[in-house]
């Protein structure tokens, strides 16, 4: 009796370490806490940059269904001046009520190979949600994968006012920039 009880526990022991390696090795999880996003509504020739940059960007990409998940938190974009971070948050992205931005999407026809891509997917900023579609470079590493792009949004499209006052110093759209670099989860 008692040797079928360390049958059991072995075959339950070899069972778990299975299960275990296989779904590390199966894994196609990639992951990044400390992506970048940069937000750029600076008008062409002024004089004060409109630039914002977040370090601190979330991201998940399952390779094996190519989708793709980003979040920013809005406060952690930081400008050049303290004023114009504050008019960020307070007047134009109103980051207390909308705290975060998401990127929620996938990696078209994305083979496992360097190349171009092409991103499809749902960005929500400022409580609103529009489709996106644009080229993304992926460069594959051994255990990492670089993702990097960029695209513009009008402000509008998003319910995000420029006022008349701003209009010079803040474009009516945004260029954004990302670059994530995802390791294995």
């Amino acid at each position: 009796m008692f040797n079928n009880k360390i049958k059991d526990m072995k075959k339950i022991a070899v069972l778990f370490v299975g299960l275990l390696i296989g779904s590390t090795v199966f894994s196609q999880k990639m992951m990044t806490r400390s992506g970048e996003i940069k937000f750029d509504a600076t008008v062409p020739g002024a004089m004060d940059e409109v630039i914002g940059t977040n370090k601190t960007v979330s991201s998940i990409f399952e390779k094996s269904t190519r989708e793709i998940v980003v979040q920013a938190m809005i406060k952690s974009f930081k400008f050049k001046s303290n004023l114009m971070q504050e008019h960020f948050n307070e007047n134009y992205i109103e980051s207390d009520t909308f705290p975060k931005a998401t990127f929620k999407g996938k990696v078209l026809n994305y083979d496992g190979k360097t190349g171009s891509y092409e991103v499809e997917g749902d960005l929500n900023i400022h409580g609103v949600s529009k489709k996106v579609k644009t080229k993304v470079s992926v460069i594959n590493g051994e255990s990492k994968l670089d993702i990097s792009g960029s695209f513009t949004i009008k402000l509008s499209d998003y319910k995000i006012d420029v006022p008349a006052l701003a209009k010079n110093t803040l474009a009516e759209t945004a260029k954004i920039s990302i670059k994530l670099s995802l390791e294995n989860k």
